[in-house]
């Protein structure tokens, strides 16, 4: 019915039910089975937008590098162009909402840094797949390359597939499992080109969809098996850098800081105490609890763009939760909580920064996790 669409779509999907459920249903998984009869009755919100994003760009490196360097040519010169003349008053009210949710394209890609074979300076302690990601590549690439400078000192040989693609959650979250099996399928045999010790994902969203794919696949007799242990390697970056002896940070970053939880991160993977670990392990930090760290921040996938007032009343809850806590920086781990967190400071004009937690890591390592060289990036050391 019209009326079972439209709450499928209006649910977040952020699973915080699915924590507190007493019987543990996994409502992540009914909900997204749901949105995959709604995308066959036809009656899906934006269906044709949301077919030719997840089928025509994501799927393909090539297309979403292309698009993005367009988008990053309207960001540069556009957008300050029609900002100054005055035409954007003259945009559809919708339009001129959602366009400021875009992030900004980085002025580099992560592939075009990174080689397929990273070694660090010292002693190898351990083997690693690295997921680059798709928006992570080119929206949050000065991410990406803290990432890796993290796990190059702290002794892992990192393995980054050329061949690598899109993790497959954005298209299965809106009920597009056909994609998702392909992508699922494409990236087991990417990464099970070489022995690894583990598969770090530094993106939430991506972590918790790639540990899901020995179920995804579990009725495809050839990747079946090997699904399973893909998934069985799957780490979030924070989850894996909790698990080792961690190289001491040195550098003092003299902040207060708060920390969101991201809800693919504590509610899908059950991740929420090793961020807040790895940050108190910073010399100078002065981590406050956030009230509410749990609940969603409104993004969840493209529901900021969907429901966009809705989502805008939670991330206003949100943002008055972090004034309480007097922090000037909040730290959280999944690329849609930055960008709609950092749409809600720029929009009060707060002098507040959102990071993800391993740039701030990154910047207390200091000269010593200086591997690669890279532009202005506006993340955490500028």
């Amino acid at each position: 019915t019209d009326g079972f669409a439209e709450e499928m779509n209006f649910c977040l999907d952020c699973q915080a039910c699915q924590t507190v459920c007493p019987a543990g249903v996994r409502y992540g998984r009914l909900v997204e089975a749901s949105r995959v009869l709604v995308a066959r009755s036809g009656k899906d919100r934006g269906r044709w937008i949301k077919r030719f994003f997840f089928r025509r760009v994501f799927p393909h490196a090539a297309r979403l590098k292309r698009i993005s360097k367009w988008l990053r040519f309207y960001q540069q010169s556009i957008r300050p162009l029609l900002k100054k003349t005055g035409v954007f008053r003259w945009l559809p009210a919708k339009l001129r909402n959602i366009e400021p949710l875009a992030p900004p394209v980085s002025p580099f890609f992560s592939d075009e840094i990174l080689p397929e074979y990273i070694r660090p300076n010292g002693r190898v302690r351990y083997r690693i797949g690295f997921l680059r990601g798709c928006l992570m590549n080119t929206m949050f690439a000065d991410i990406n390359l803290d990432t890796v400078e993290v796990l190059l000192v702290n002794g892992c040989e990192i393995w980054n597939p050329a061949h690598q693609v899109c993790c497959g959650s954005l298209a299965a979250h809106n009920g597009d499992f056909e994609v998702a099996r392909e992508l699922a399928r494409k990236n087991v045999d990417a990464f099970f080109q070489t022995e690894l010790d583990a598969i770090v994902v530094n993106s939430a969203g991506c972590g918790a969809f790639m540990k899901e794919y020995g179920e995804l696949l579990a009725d495809d007799p050839e990747y079946a098996e090997k699904a399973h242990r893909f998934s069985a390697l799957v780490k979030d970056v924070h989850e894996f850098l909790d698990g080792i002896e961690l190289v001491p940070p040195e550098h003092p970053v003299q902040e207060r800081i708060t920390y969101d939880d991201a809800c693919h991160l504590i509610h899908t993977q059950g991740i929420s105490e090793e961020p807040r670990r790895l940050l108190r392990k910073i010399p100078g930090v002065d981590l406050v609890e956030l009230e509410e760290a749990s609940w969603c921040c409104g993004s969840a996938g493209i529901y900021n763009i969907v429901h966009y007032e809705t989502s805008m009343q939670i991330l206003a809850r949100k943002i008055e939760h972090i004034l309480e806590t007097g922090a000037r920086i909040v730290a959280t781990g999944n690329p849609g909580c930055l960008v709609q967190l950092r749409a809600g400071v720029r929009e009060r004009g707060l002098p507040i920064r959102v990071v993800h937690p391993i740039s701030l890591l990154r910047q207390s390592y200091g000269e010593r996790a200086r591997y690669f060289e890279r532009g202005n990036s506006g993340d955490a050391r500028d």
